[in-house]
């Protein structure tokens, strides 16, 4: 057939493919579902079901058919010797009789002897799913007992100081910043290992093998460019394999800790004390992954940071804010390798893999004459040292084993069917590691997988039948597809559906291929000519830089996603409701108008115009003049100063929150950030106040406590440069709008240091239309009565606006509430929040005086409109 097409690489379509097996998808399922179920289960109940699956499926492959042709032959002998009996009688008794005669007593018995008769594809199927599910059950059970085996978790329980030996088993990385209240929590270095060696206090020691989650405080607190002293810890050097000692507290892991049997969280955090040296095999692929890092240190930050993440997984540089963005528009698979990686690397050597089902042959191997089985062995080589630099992610797994069985049937000649080859791949790691049943990273994996393999080929034939090109036609099967069967578990992991994911992924799709093969030629060529290595990982800062572009325009949008149910039922109901939109756009594809008004309408969604959206929200209102952010247990207040331009004063303890609040006013240019002062929870999200946003300077108080939080604040208007300044009560401001503003607190140079960092908070008396809001920040009743008997305690009385000092806490001054006497009262806490905020004394001391009481965790965003005599507030 080849020979006769004239070409020397063959027939481009040689029709000898058969309809897709997928004899072993069941198989696979059951084997998956099981394991996922019985890492939690009893012994007893494992132990059950890998019986009762054993003798099941042995019955059916028992030859059912060869027993019944033997009972057939038996009963046929038995019959013949009563015939011939009978005859012998009956000769003795009254003379011959005819042989052969057939008496009553020789007719068969139907109820005895019955056996199954089930089809032979069928009964070979259904044996195959139940040894699978004995496997599966026997394979999660084993590993679920070698978790609970061992002095480890039985130490956690009580938590034991303990003296430990040991080996690490994944890269370190460092935790996510978070805010716990005013306080910026540490980050810390994470480190997966296992321990081979513990001996708790005055005991002796003892060998195990269990798996544990080590915790080292790096001492840096804080996100961004604060954080970047967390990343030179002498923790995160260490390479896997690498044994170390150290002194710690173990401690059990909370519910869903997957494969980890205890946290030890490390006391020595200084150096860690190397006991073994990792392996010849990680040294190496360590000196690639550093060769790499070393290539794109010139790079821009976005590229520097996405480069090493995109091709080996080291994602070390990758900030909370980028990740956030890739998050938000569903692009989260390139910030570390994936099991694309390893598909552009083998399709070099191979071929596409769309052309997996075909026999003929593509790639570089080909075209240098290499022999099937020759491609096969360098395939498995690069496959393996893929596994090994870029670290076994479930998603890396995947593809790896999925290729390998492709790599073996090309070696063997067999036909190479994707489907099969998934299925083989799934069953196999779900045997070898049932752990990975549970894991949402293999489950996506294997989605997005199938959905290329199933749904994107009949996808891309439909819309080529329409009229639209085939390279475009394929590159929007294959975005749809993969995001029609991912979006529900992404939904359940983010409680957000993102609707810029499809044409996201289309403009970041041809920068992937790329980035990824300049990349593995940097990491290759770094440990031996490093200036072209740097040469390479330039090229490739393009496309990741691209890529990177794309991810922050795609998630400033103000309708990038929509808030969903983070639940499993969620999922199913987003499953539906892909499910109706795909039924129903399948026959709008043939009414182009139709099309284009949905397009229309779904980019307005997206993009969402200031103004449309005012016509059908009524947010943000009119004329309003302030704004209450919602953003949990913090505090966020924009003040209007003019057609898309407003004073943020604090910025809550959220980047995103805060973002997303002023998108949705409509901000796009600060001329004045004010931070009352350096709690986590009024500074943490300044980075989403500058994120896209023309700002003109930051004014903070004077008191630099905690300092942490100080620096962290320097350090973010440093990378932008962004002027600091510093607020001095007796301070008047003006803006555009109407804006102005005179601060009030702290002093100049106070009589005593304050008691705290809230007792410093910046206060502002403001007035904008006619209206007069006071803003307290978080002064406590120490600096509230100090503010009594400044000379400006005359401008306090009968405000119309306050906001409420402390989140609306209990530490309050009376006499300054019944001095203010505000017609509102706005407090923003967060919903049921630990700290009981707002307090039931403050809240009926404010009603007390009069005052409308609104508050965020109830009310959501509020927006205060009108002039001095007609006040209004809005719900956002």
């Amino acid at each position: 057939m080849h020979a006769a097409s004239g070409n020397r690489l063959g027939d481009p379509h040689p029709r000898q493919e058969g309809p897709t097996d997928l004899r072993l998808v069941p198989p696979a399922l059951a084997a998956w579902l099981t394991a996922a179920l019985a890492l939690g289960a009893g012994p007893g109940r494992i132990v059950g079901v890998t019986v009762v699956c054993l003798v099941g499926g042995g019955l059916l492959l028992l030859p059912w058919r060869g027993l019944r042709r033997s009972r057939r032959r038996l009963r046929q002998s038995r019959r013949r010797l009563r015939q011939s009996r009978r005859g012998l009688r009956q000769s003795q008794e009254r003379g011959p009789l005819p042989w052969g005669g057939r008496g009553r007593s020789q007719q068969r018995e139907p109820w005895r002897g019955s056996l199954p008769s089930w089809p032979g594809g069928l009964r070979i199927s259904a044996a195959a799913v139940l040894l699978c599910v004995a496997a599966a059950a026997a394979s999660a059970g084993l590993h679920g007992a070698d978790l609970r085996r061992g002095p480890v978790p039985e130490l956690a329980e009580r938590f034991a100081t303990v003296t430990a030996e040991v080996r690490v088993t994944a890269d370190p990385r460092l935790s996510r910043p978070r805010v716990s209240g005013a306080h910026a929590l540490p980050v810390s270095v994470l480190v997966e290992a296992e321990v081979t060696r513990v001996e708790a206090a005055r005991g002796r020691a003892v060998e195990t093998r269990t798996p544990v989650l080590m915790t080292v405080d790096s001492g840096v607190r804080g996100d961004g460019p604060a954080a970047e002293g967390a990343a030179r810890s002498p923790w995160l050097a260490l390479l896997p394999s690498t044994r170390v000692r150290v002194d710690g507290r173990l401690a059990p892991v909370t519910a869903g800790g997957g494969r980890i049997a205890a946290v030890l969280r490390v006391r020595d955090r200084a150096v860690p004390r190397v006991v073994g040296e990792p392996s010849a095999t990680q040294r190496f692929a360590g000196r690639l992954r550093s060769g790499l890092r070393e290539a794109t240190h010139g790079l821009p930050a976005d590229a520097r940071a996405l480069l090493p993440g995109l091709v080996v997984g080291d994602t070390a540089r990758i900030t909370p804010e980028l990740d956030e963005a890739f998050k938000e528009t569903d692009l989260a698979h390139l910030l570390a390798v994936s099991g694309s990686n390893l598909t552009i690397i083998l399709a070099l050597l191979l071929g596409p893999p769309a052309l997996a089902q075909r026999a003929e042959r593509r790639g570089a191997a080909p075209r240098f004459g290499i022999s099937l089985r020759t491609t096969a062995l360098l395939g498995g080589a690069l496959t393996l040292a893929f596994v090994v630099v870029c670290r076994p992610d479930p998603s890396v797994l995947r593809a790896a084993a999925c290729g390998s069985v492709a790599l073996l049937a090309l070696a063997t000649g067999r036909r190479r069917s994707l489907i099969p080859a998934l299925a083989t791949a799934v069953l196999l790691l779900v045997l070898y590691d049932p752990w990975l049943a549970r894991s949402y990273g293999f489950l996506l994996s294997v989605l997005a997988t199938g959905a290329l393999l199933t749904l994107a080929p009949r996808w891309s034939v439909a819309l080529r039948r329409r009229g639209v090109p085939p390279r475009l036609a394929e590159a929007l099967a294959a975005a749809g597809a993969a995001q029609a069967l991912c979006s529900p578990v992404v939904a359940v992991l983010s409680a957000r559906v993102s609707l810029v994911a499809v044409p996201c992924n289309l403009l970041a799709e041809f920068a992937v291929a790329p980035a990824t093969v300049l990349g593995f030629a940097a990491l290759a060529t770094a440990p031996v000519a490093m200036p072209v290595a740097e040469v390479l990982a330039w090229c490739a800062g393009w496309p990741a830089g691209w890529i990177a572009d794309v991810a922050r325009t795609g998630a400033a949008l103000p309708g990038a996603g929509v808030d969903w149910p983070g639940s499993w039922s969620g999922a199913v109901l987003l499953a539906l409701a892909t499910v109706v939109v795909l039924f129903v756009g399948r026959r709008l594809v043939a009414r182009p108008w139709m099309c284009g008004a949905c397009a229309v309408l779904i980019a307005l969604v997206v993009v969402q115009p200031p103004p449309l959206t005012r016509v059908i929200t009524g947010w943000p209102p009119p004329g309003w003049r302030l704004a209450m952010c919602d953003v949990g247990q913090g505090d966020a207040t924009v003040l209007a100063a003019g057609d898309g331009s407003g004073v943020v004063v604090d910025a809550g303890p959220d980047p995103r929150l805060v973002d997303r609040c002023l998108r949705t006013l409509g901000i796009t240019r600060v001329p004045l950030v004010v931070l009352t002062h350096f709690h986590a929870d009024h500074v943490a999200g300044l980075p989403g106040v500058l994120r896209g946003r023309a700002v003109g300077a930051i004014e903070t108080t004077g008191f630099q406590e905690p300092p942490e939080q100080a620096e962290f604040v320097r350090r973010e208007a440093a990378a932008r440069g962004i002027p600091v300044t510093r607020a001095v009560a007796g301070e008047e401001r003006r803006s555009t709008g109407g804006l102005s503003w005179r601060v009030l607190w702290p002093p100049g140079s106070p009589a005593a240091e304050p008691e705290g960092a809230n007792d410093a908070s910046v206060t502002m008396l403001v007035r904008s239309g006619g209206l007069r809001m006071l803003l307290l920040g978080d002064l406590e009743p120490p600096a509230q009565q100090a503010l009594l008997r400044t000379p400006a305690a005359g401008l306090l009385g009968g405000v119309d606006v306050l906001k409420v000092a402390h989140h609306g806490s209990a530490y309050q001054d009376p006499r300054l509430i019944r001095a203010a006497a505000p017609r509102l009262a706005l407090i923003s806490c967060g919903r049921d929040n630990s700290y009981g905020h707002p307090a039931p004394g403050t809240v009926a001391a404010l009603r007390a005086v009069g005052a409308l009481v609104m508050r965020t965790d109830r009310d959501g965003a509020l927006a205060v409109t009108g002039t001095g005599g007609k006040l209004r507030v809005a719900r956002g």
